[in-house]
C-alpha cells in the first residue's frame, strides 16, 4: 500500500529515495475533517522526519495519508501499524491503542514520485514501510508539532488542504441514495463514514445480490458503484 502526499502551494514534495532510508515518527496531527468520495470524515497523520537532508541541510519531512481513527483489520492505520511496529498489535492494544506512543518510533521506508492525473501535481509516495530494529533515527528535536503551531506555510507544512466538498444537491448520484438498512438507515450513502460504507459492501451487498428485492435496487446499484471506485489502498 502506498502512503500519498500531496503537493500543495510552496510545499516541496519529499525527494525521490534510492532504496531504503531511515525515518522516525515526529507527529501524529489532531482529528481534522477532510471531504472524501463516501462524504465528510475525520482523518489524522503521521509525520516522519527522515536522514534524508533538503536544500538548507537540515532534514526532510513526508506526511502519511489521512486516517480514520479505526483498528479494523482492514482499516489503513491498522495495516500501517503492522508495519511500523513489525508485529500484530496485542490483544491489550485492540482494546485501547494511543497513536501518540508512535512518535520516536523508527522506520524504514522507500519514497517515489507521481504524477496526478487530474491536475498534474507532485506527489510523494511511500512505496515501501517497515519497522526500524537497527539503531532507529533520533528526531532533531526541530520540528514542531502541528497542534502547537499556526497552519501556516513552511518546510513542515502539510500538503494544501482539499478542495470544499460540492453541495448536497450538486454530489453524485450514488451519494444521495439514501440507506434503509443496518444503523445507518435514513442517511444519504454519502453522509456514511468509510468504515461504514464499507462494512455495507462486505455484509449486507452480497446477500441482497442473491435476494435481489426490489427495494434494494437503489442500495445496490449505488455499492456497486462505490465498490468499483475503490482500489485495495482504500479498505
Amino acid at each position: 500500500m502506498k502512503l500519498s502526499e500531496k503537493k500543495g502551494g510552496d510545499f516541496v514534495p519529499h525527494p525521490i529515495t534510492e532504496g531504503t532510508v531511515k525515518a522516525v515518527i515526529v507527529d501524529v496531527t489532531p482529528l481534522k475533517k477532510q471531504q472524501s468520495q463516501y462524504g465528510e470524515r475525520e482523518v489524522f497523520r503521521l509525520v516522519y522526519q527522515t536522514e534524508v537532508e533538503n536544500e538548507d541541510g537540515g532534514p526532510c519531512y513526508i506526511w502519511s495519508r489521512g486516517y480514520t481513527p479505526s483498528l479494523n483489520e482492514k482499516a489503513n492505520f491498522r495495516k500501517d501499524l503492522k508495519k511500523i511496529l513489525g508485529r500484530e498489535l496485542t490483544k491489550a492494544e485492540l482494546d485501547e491503542f494511543d497513536p501518540e506512543v508512535l512518535i520516536g518510533t523508527g522506520v524504514k521506508l522507500i519514497v517515489e514520485h507521481e504524477i496526478g492525473e487530474r491536475d498534474g501535481s507532485t506527489y510523494a509516495v511511500i512505496s515501501f514501510l517497515g519497522a526500524d530494529k537497527d539503531k532507529p533515527l533520533k528526531p532533531t528535536g526541530k520540528y514542531t508539532r502541528v497542534q502547537d503551531r499556526d497552519t501556516q506555510s513552511s518546510p513542515q507544512s502539510a500538503p494544501a488542504a482539499p478542495a470544499k466538498a460540492p453541495a448536497k444537491d450538486e454530489r453524485a448520484a450514488w451519494q444521495k441514495v439514501i440507506v434503509h438498512i443496518g444503523k445507518h438507515t435514513g442517511k444519504a450513502l454519502g453522509d456514511v463514514d468509510e468504515e461504514g460504507v464499507e462494512l455495507l459492501i462486505q455484509k449486507w451487498l452480497p446477500s441482497a445480490l442473491k435476494s435481489n428485492k426490489s427495494e434494494d435496487a437503489l442500495l445496490i446499484a449505488a455499492l456497486t458503484e462505490v465498490q468499483a471506485l475503490l482500489s485495495p489502498s482504500d479498505y
